[in-house]
């Protein structure tokens, strides 16, 4: 992982140097179960390059970000929840981003009302 951006929570995680309950990894990204979830089902999916927002992605970025989103139909399905989840990002602090490291809230395991927020 080499970036030039600040030390996250998530970097810890990435390095094994905190744990999480890791539902998936491969090398260039990590999904693991979020410790305060919202439904039976949340996890997180993350770049293991640190990119701080989705409003800081660039053309550079794309083939991560599809990369990103290609995983998550193996990850629903290996999570019971293929047929009924919602992924959300949040960018920036107005948006309730806590952790400046992009990752995708893959939530499930219930009925999601609309709208969410």
């Amino acid at each position: 992982m080499a970036d030039n951006h600040e030390e996250t929570l998530f970097s810890k995680i990435i390095r094994k140097e905190i744990p999480a309950d890791i539902v998936f990894e491969d090398d260039d990204c990590l999904c693991f179960r979020d410790i305060q979830p919202v439904a039976p089902v949340h996890v997180l999916l993350i770049p293991k390059r640190c990119i701080p927002r989705l409003a800081d992605v660039d053309e550079a970025d794309q083939p991560l970000l599809g990369k990103l989103m290609g995983k998550v139909p193996a990850i629903t399905k290996l999570l019971g929840i293929e047929d009924a989840f919602r992924l959300v990002v949040n960018s920036g602090a107005g948006a309730c981003q806590t952790v400046f490291h992009l990752h995708l809230h893959i939530i499930g395991g219930r009925s999601l009302g609309w709208p969410p927020g």
